[in-house]
């Protein structure tokens, strides 16, 4: 029998689908499987328009079987068939396929999301098998017909034998060589592996003869008198795949425990998610979605080896494991499935051809997930409080990401310790400023118990005045992103005006710092370059020494900066302010000094200036030196 030839250009695109398309071997059990199922579409469509066919839905199936022996793995469908032409046209010419063109003729609202749509899926045979067999009768047809290729030397199309309409691929499996063990794909347990992995909610039955055994009795009686048993192994044929996916099913058949389940079990995962999102779109864009936001974050999520990303289904056929391009970066955590017959695949049907979709699809979702965790927010505090704990740090990355193009999508989500106590929101605390106020009042500090300490607090909680303590390194930028909220400006109580001056206070306080120039002139001088500035405060009452910055760097920016890896952000230093206190006793003591004792009153400057450092959370040049020195007074 005379072999055909591939064209010169499909034997390119030939070894293109075997050796580079597709990204993991395994995935050939996928595209066969896919296969059958387009062509038992095809038969069911046509059992459904014409009922005197006398074929019912429930007598499709898919069976997979093993020949360890003669190294062949077996695909069987009773789908629509092929005559010989149609092996031709469908087998012989690659990147042909009629799934697309049978696709297109179907009427609206027709069983027809059939993913085949390239026709280059068949080929991925040949990256496990040396020697592939299709062997069909179409539906109708008298006759069989063989088609058999060993790769890209060509093909062969015969006569052949078969009992009923449907097809067979026959994959003889290659030996192990260079490293690469194909024997695995003949293990019965290895192929239900990924039968479940990729093909589980595939819609028809998939089928496999699986061994069971158990201890039965053998009807006879041991020495003992007891009955004797043996352990009998029977091979049974069961359904392999679950069929219908538990995000197809309507929400009246699924309770949110059952979601919740396949939740831990889907996502590993032993603690119920504080919500599961049900998504059913239908219109333009049609797809189903289940997703799950997760009580705690798992131990590497703020870590660069953290895989984010929904599972991606096309009709029931996994296509993505992990699709990071779903939601947007501050989503991350939320876990799930997203499945669509209206995503665009590329060729190997593992990566998307283009984003419209997804875009919409991936937009949609994140209005659903924000509505979700503003419910929780709002009738389950405790709840959202838990979630918070967890990734309320990724909430405020995104925030700050790109130059916070999200703030809005965002900024009624995150949450501040407040000085009165428990944790609030921007909208809570909005809502709680009392009528004289005009600004919302934050402080940044490395924990909540070091913000309340701060002297610069006494002003403002003098004035009863709410405070929001921001202990994460992102939020001085977020705020700096957000600047108001709800026509509120944010004022950071360590480095701006805090308004609580009446004009007479001000003028006041004007007429201190001129009286009171000669001793800022020479704290200056003795500081030089470490300070930015030296005044009298206007925040002080009780501490003598407060160390704030000018500018828009302000400490915990600096640390941050200095943070960086590479060194890169070494140069950011904030411009660092000395206020000092004109009614404590140690300034006074400063400006007796200065009169009798310059030597000393240097020495007031300096240590002021480092216990204002200290308080401030910022580390000293030489801690040795000012310990000296404190000592040195005494």
């Amino acid at each position: 029998m005379a072999k055909k030839q591939f064209k010169a250009e499909t034997k390119r695109l030939m070894e293109l689908v075997i050796n580079s398309i597709y990204t993991h071997k395994e995935i050939f059990l996928r595209e066969i499987i896919s296969n059958a199922s387009d062509a038992i579409d095809k038969m069911n469509h046509r059992a459904i328009t014409d009922p005197t066919l006398g074929i019912s839905r429930d007598d499709f199936r898919i069976d997979v079987s093993v020949d360890k022996e003669a190294r062949t793995i077996t695909v069987s469908d009773n789908g629509t068939g092929m005559t010989s032409k149609e092996m031709e046209k469908n087998l012989g010419m690659i990147a042909y396929s009629d799934s697309f063109e049978f696709k297109k003729k179907l009427e609206e609202g027709a069983d027809s999301d059939v993913i085949g749509q390239f026709g280059v899926g068949f080929y991925s045979a040949f990256m496990v098998a040396d020697k592939v067999t299709v062997v069909s009768r179409a539906h109708g047809g008298d006759e069989a017909s063989v088609w058999e290729s060993e790769g890209i030397d060509g093909y062969t199309i015969r006569k052949g034998e078969k009992d009923s309409f449907g097809t067979d691929v026959i994959m003889h499996i290659k030996e192990d060589s260079d490293g690469e063990s194909y024997s695995e794909f003949l293990d019965p347990v290895r192929l239900r592996e990924l039968i479940v992995t990729y093909s589980n909610y595939i819609r028809w039955p998939i089928r496999m003869d699986v061994e069971a055994g158990a201890w039965e009795d053998t009807g006879e009686k041991g020495e003992d008198g007891e009955p004797k048993r043996e352990y009998i192994t029977r091979t049974e044929n069961k359904v392999i795949n679950s069929m219908v996916p538990i995000w197809q099913k309507d929400k009246s058949e699924v309770s949110d425990d059952e979601c919740k389940e396949f939740y831990k079990q889907q996502f590993y995962d032993f603690e119920d998610p504080v919500s599961v999102i049900r998504v059913d779109a239908e219109g333009r864009i049609s797809y189903k979605a289940m997703l799950f936001i997760p009580k705690r974050a798992p131990h590497d999520f703020y870590t660069r080896d953290f895989q984010p990303g929904l599972q991606l289904y096309s009709s029931g056929v996994l296509i993505m494991e992990r699709c990071a391009d779903v939601l947007p970066y501050y989503f991350r955590f939320v876990r799930g499935v997203v499945d669509s017959p209206d995503f665009s695949l590329n060729i190997s049907r593992e990566v998307l051809q283009n984003d419209r979709v997804l875009k919409a699809v991936g937009s949609n979702l994140s209005k659903k997930i924000k509505a979700e965790l503003e419910r929780l927010k709002e009738n389950e505090p405790d709840v959202y409080s838990e979630f918070y704990n967890s990734f309320g740090q990724q909430l405020k990355y995104g925030m700050v990401d790109n130059f916070g193009s999200d703030k809005d999508m965002l900024k009624d989500l995150l949450m501040f310790e407040s000085s009165k106590g428990g944790m609030v929101s921007f909208a809570d605390y909005v809502g709680n400023m009392q009528e004289s106020q005009e600004k919302i009042y934050y402080v940044v500090s490395s924990s909540a118990s070091k913000a309340r300490n701060l002297p610069q607090m006494e002003s403002v909680l003098d004035k009863g005045y709410e405070v929001l303590l921001m202990t994460d390194e992102v939020d001085p930028f977020l705020v700096s992103i957000l600047r108001e909220y709800e026509g509120k400006p944010f004022c950071n109580i360590s480095t701006e005006d805090l308004g609580l001056e009446s004009e007479e206070e001000r003028k006041e306080a004007e007429e201190k710092d001129e009286e009171h120039k000669g001793t800022l002139e020479f704290a200056k001088e003795i500081l030089g370059d470490d300070v930015a500035e030296v005044r009298i405060s206007r925040r002080l009452k009780n501490h003598a020494v407060l160390l704030t910055t000018t500018g828009s760097i302000t400490f915990e920016m600096e640390k941050y900066f200095k943070e960086m890896p590479g060194g890169q952000g070494g140069n950011m230093k904030a411009s660092r302010v000395l206020e000092l206190n004109a009614d404590h006793s140690v300034f006074r003591a400063l400006k007796d000094a200065i009169e009798s004792d310059k030597d000393k009153a240097a020495d007031i400057v300096r240590i002021m200036y480092g216990q204002a450092s200290i308080m401030a959370g910022i580390p000293l040049d030489d801690p040795v030196a000012y310990s000296d020195l404190v000592l040195s007074i005494f």
